[in-house]
């Protein structure tokens, strides 16, 4: 990964110099794309070069989130909403001249479905039970039950070259050499990827005009850059088109006139995890308590600067399924009385006390140096009488403790990541999802179960929200700064790529 300013200059001058037309655009990733494969990644950047770049999804969501075809030129439901035949465009190729055929839809979806696979999203895939061929480029996909509409994970899920895996198992699909030189059927083609520097794509020039055409720009270069400020140092010099930024940034790049501040609403949410399973967190009479505590606007104010919302629940308000919830103000008189009224005492050094015992816990998070709103987190919970440690955790050791078996933390802050369907309520809070990694929580409601049964969001919002589970603090809003010879960007709720395919440079910016 380039970690400093000179290993990003070094990084363009080895091979990924500006063409003459200025056409290629360098888009900043924070970490490694983790894979091309839509098979096996939650990068979200990953999936969004799948969904926009590299392949092709069955549908797509427009501006106004409303699924439209894609690949799927169109759909029609049975009577009884139980099958779905899905009528595949004949005119999209990979990009070495195969046809995209019914085939590889099958293929995709198949694999998704194998646990052996390790689909990360193969839990929104458990109703549907046949997915068949039933003409060069016609699918028919059946389920275990009516369904309210088309299955967000068909937006989401990009479609693979069935021929270019062959008989390989699905329990090695991480060892395919697909995932190294990628064919894909989408408007950019793949070139090169040097590990944990560069991936290098290029205009398709033969994708079809019904589905948008070529794209505006020639080359689409992400670069590997994981340190903050190496990536305001290349916006700022002109190496980097597009680059995340942090909050405290903003007015800097906006100061700048070739630059612009990109300011949007995405599906990320941070929260204070308890522990439902580990007393005294069981009692979510403690857990309102300790919420009370929390100034999030302070943390949002400060800790963003802005740039995000005080959560009262688990959808961000911008979400167009969010409910209106009962949120927990900041009050900490509320607080104290509460504690009290529990039982949890103050002692003579500060901190409460019941039956002995001292209200104190540990906070895991992930990081090694900067972790200021963890103290935020835990000045607010001292002012009530909590003796709140930090650990600081690498994320493979955050994620042993926090998803594994044992569930060995008291407490985490971490973010979630939302999705269109809200299908990540379930994820995080079926009882019967115990031992699937994002039920960090462990928390059991049969009234949440019921609700997410019966596709009730609203309530399950309202459930927990009243709950608390997870204290979310707040959603958060996408920060990107952008060189403004770069046109027809719009970043939304879909992501930071879905005008991809529109994307030109400024003529007046071109040597």
């Amino acid at each position: 990964m380039v970690r400093g300013w000179w290993g990003l200059i070094a990084l363009v001058a080895a091979g990924c110099g500006r063409p003459a037309s200025r056409e290629a655009v360098f888009y900043a990733s924070g970490a490694e794309l983790q894979s091309i494969n839509p098979l096996l990644t939650t990068h979200p950047l990953a999936r969004q070069i799948q969904r926009y770049a590299l392949f092709t999804t069955l549908a797509r969501y427009d501006s106004a989130l409303v699924a439209r075809p894609y690949l799927a030129e169109r759909w029609s439901w049975s009577a009884d909403r139980r099958s779905l035949v899905l009528d595949l465009r004949s005119d999209v190729r990979w990009h070495d001249g195969t046809p995209t055929t019914a085939a590889d839809v099958v293929f995709t979806l198949d694999a998704a479905r194998d646990s052996a696979t390790g689909y990360p999203r193969r839990p929104d895939l458990e109703c549907l039970t046949a997915v068949r061929a039933t003409g060069p480029f016609t699918v028919r996909l059946d389920f275990c039950r009516p369904q309210a509409g088309l299955p967000d994970v068909l937006t989401d899920l990009a479609i693979l070259p069935a021929y270019r895996f062959g008989s390989l198992p699905h329990d090695q699909m991480r060892q395919a050499e697909f995932n190294r030189h990628p064919v894909g059927n989408g408007p950019f083609r793949f070139v090169s990827h040097v590990p944990n520097q560069r991936w290098v794509f290029e205009a398709n020039p033969d994708f079809p005009a019904a589905l948008g055409g070529p794209p505006g720009i020639r080359r689409l270069v992400v670069v590997v850059v994981d340190e903050p400020a190496t990536k305001l140092a290349g916006l700022v010099t002109g190496e980097l088109d597009v680059a995340g930024i942090q909050p405290m940034d903003a007015s800097l790049v906006r100061r700048d006139p070739r630059l612009a501040v990109m300011d949007y609403p995405i599906l990320l949410s941070y929260g204070l995890v308890w522990n439902s399973s580990r007393a005294p967190f069981d009692d979510p009479r403690l857990r309102r308590a300790l919420t009370l505590a929390l100034d999030r606007r302070a943390m949002v104010d400060a800790y963003l600067y802005g740039f995000g919302a005080v959560a009262d629940g688990p959808v961000p308000p911008w979400h167009p399924l969010a409910v209106p919830v009962a949120g927990v103000r900041f009050d900490r008189a509320a607080s104290g009385a509460l504690l009290d009224s529990l039982g949890w005492r103050l002692s003579a050094g500060g901190v409460r006390r019941k039956a002995g015992r001292p209200l104190a816990f540990t906070i895991l998070t992930v990081g090694a140096a900067d972790n200021s709103l963890e103290q935020m987190i835990q000045a607010d919970l001292a002012a009530v009488g909590a003796d709140v440690r930090i650990r600081q955790l690498e994320l493979g050791a955050f994620l042993a403790r926090a998803a594994g078996p044992a569930r060995d933390y008291d407490a985490l802050v971490t973010g979630v990541l939302g999705d269109l369907a809200l299908g990540y309520l379930r994820s995080l809070f079926d009882s019967r999802r115990l031992a699937e990694p994002l039920q960090y929580a462990q928390y059991r409601n049969p009234a949440v179960d019921r609700a997410l049964d019966a596709g009730d969001l609203g309530e399950v919002q309202r459930l927990v929200a009243r709950d608390l589970p997870i204290t979310f603090l707040y959603h958060a809003r996408g920060l990107q700064g952008m060189n403004r010879r770069l046109l027809g960007v719009r970043m939304d709720l879909r992501g930071e790529l879905a005008t991809l395919q529109r994307w030109h440079v400024d003529p007046a910016a071109r040597e």
